[in-house]
């Protein structure tokens, strides 16, 4: 399951005037938006394709428009733009039907008032301050969610907003009937990957469902063994490869074994249209050893994935991987392993036993085999590497019981001094923000899980436009969070959300 190209993705530029102001003003609304929308649609910021609409200026027109782009298949969201007064109330019923994300583009055509030559004629037609201001109230009036983005259209900063929102409407389209497999249960007595599993199709789209290991194994068996070989050979030539798992080494059966699982799950996967999966090493019968390799590798490749049958985190690292498609830098499944907690050098140490996605490490990756300690099963191969400093950020989605909670905890990832000798996992270092103490703190009020999806390339905007989209509670941790704040804001949203 690749992921998709941004670019096959189009989100339609649309503009409200009426006709009363005639034909000739009327062409050139349509004409300041055929090149305002080939800007953006030319803009390398913009990840997608802006498709230039017609300029509505009815009931009837914005009706039809709003109900084609329901059924457009490439259609994951529209830009609204009022050139000049729009009446509002043309616009009620098609706002009623719309099921596409939409972003309020509050811009003009020109950027400057031309002083000494303003007239009527211009009043006339440059009213976006008032007409987008009309456009505005009746979305507030319908409680319609948007994003609204205020500021000239050829400026840099509106062009990156509207990146955020593409990224996130991009995330959303892509999980619409989107499906994942749980290989077995839910790790045993676990509460926080526990979930409302119809309440998120009815929510955000997806399914999931459980298929039992039975089915994998039987996938497994299939897998010839020239693929099997050929994977193995894939293996050497892209990471670097322990002596004892190379092919004349005492361990390289075990290399085949974990090739021979990813070409099976792969399989699995592939044939069930599935975008991502979750497993458990507590539900692992007939497998010789816990997916690793091959788990990190089906990342990579973009299927999200949750372990101890976490389907939540497995299917926001799908959305998350989608939104930063073409962004350099990576997003993994990652789990808050230990601290740190040397005076003035606080940190988090991230890891799992073997499922960190490649598409974060710094350097090449190595492919070894060592024991587990957990699951019962053969040593597992797995990928080990270090993750690079800089700024991250680390997502989870909670079931509150009421509600779907995204909370996200931006932090300053930091590069490993030290070499880890022991330790044959791959690890990523960083610093909460705005601090450990009050990064922890709020993540634990908030009710945040210990697994989460690891993102060297999105921010936070794009997230919470997502969160805007779907309709869900976010609570963001930054550097200018507080306690007492954040605290209050739990307590509002709980009565926001009755």
């Amino acid at each position: 399951m690749s992921l998709p190209d941004l670019k096959s993705f189009e989100v339609w530029f649309v503009t409200g005037s009426q006709h009363l102001y005639g034909p000739e003003t009327l062409e050139k609304v349509a004409e300041h938006a055929q090149k305002i929308a080939a800007a953006f649609n030319s803009s390398k910021t913009i990840p997608v394709r802006i498709i230039y609409t017609p300029v509505v200026k009815t009931p009837e027109e914005i009706f039809n428009l709003f109900q084609r782009a329901n059924i457009a298949e490439n259609c994951i969201g529209l830009i609204c733009w009022m050139h000049t007064f729009s009446p509002a109330k043309m616009w009620i019923n098609g706002l009623k039907i719309i099921q596409k994300p939409l972003l309020h583009l509050h811009t003009q055509f020109n950027r400057d008032i031309p002083w000494n030559s303003i007239d009527m004629d211009f009043m006339n037609l440059n009213q976006s301050a008032h007409g987008d201001r009309e456009f505005g109230f009746i979305m507030t009036r319908m409680r319609k969610e948007r994003k609204v983005v205020t500021g000239h259209w050829q400026d840099k900063a509106i062009h990156e907003q509207i990146n955020s929102w593409c990224r996130a409407a991009a995330g959303w389209h892509d999980l619409q009937q989107a499906k994942f497999v749980r290989f077995g249960d839910n790790m045993r007595q676990v509460a926080v990957t526990e979930g409302d599993k119809v309440e998120a199709q009815l929510v955000f789209g997806y399914s999931v469902n459980t298929h039992g290991v039975g089915d994998l194994v039987a996938t497994i068996k299939k897998v010839k063994e020239k693929s099997v070989e050929e994977l193995c050979e894939i293996y050497d030539k892209e990471y670097k490869l322990s002596g004892s798992l190379k092919k004349n080494g005492k361990q390289h059966a075990s290399l085949r074994e974990a090739a021979k699982i990813e070409l099976g799950i792969r399989q699995f996967l592939e044939s069930g249209n599935f975008k991502g999966y979750t497993d458990t090493f507590e539900d692992l019968h007939g497998l010789v050893q816990l997916p690793g390799i091959a788990t990190q590798r089906l990342m990579a490749d973009g299927f999200g994935f949750g372990a101890e049958g976490d389907w939540k985190t497995a299917a926001l690292l799908r959305a998350m991987k989608v939104m930063a498609a073409g962004l350099p830098g990576g997003n993994s499944f990652m789990e808050d392993y230990t601290y740190h907690f040397e005076p003035g050098k606080n940190m988090v140490l991230g890891s799992h036993m073997l499922e960190i996605c490649p598409s974060i490490a710094h350097t090449k990756p190595s492919c070894e085999i060592h024991p587990l300690g957990i699951g019962g099963k053969e040593d597992p191969v797995r990928l080990v590497f270090n993750v690079d400093g800089g700024a991250a950020l680390n997502a989870t989605m909670v079931d509150m019981g009421n509600r779907f909670r995204l909370i996200v905890n931006e932090v300053e990832a930091v590069k490993p001094k030290n070499a880890l000798p022991k330790l044959p996992v791959a690890r990523v270092l960083w610093k909460p923000l705005p601090n450990m103490n009050t990064g922890c703190t709020a993540w634990i009020l908030a009710g945040g899980a210990h697994h989460t999806v690891y993102s060297q390339n999105l921010g936070i905007e794009v997230l919470q436009d997502f969160a805007s989209i779907a309709g869900i509670e976010l609570m963001h941790i930054g550097k200018h969070t507080t306690i007492p704040e954040f605290r209050s804001q739990l307590k509002w949203n709980e009565s926001a959300y009755k």
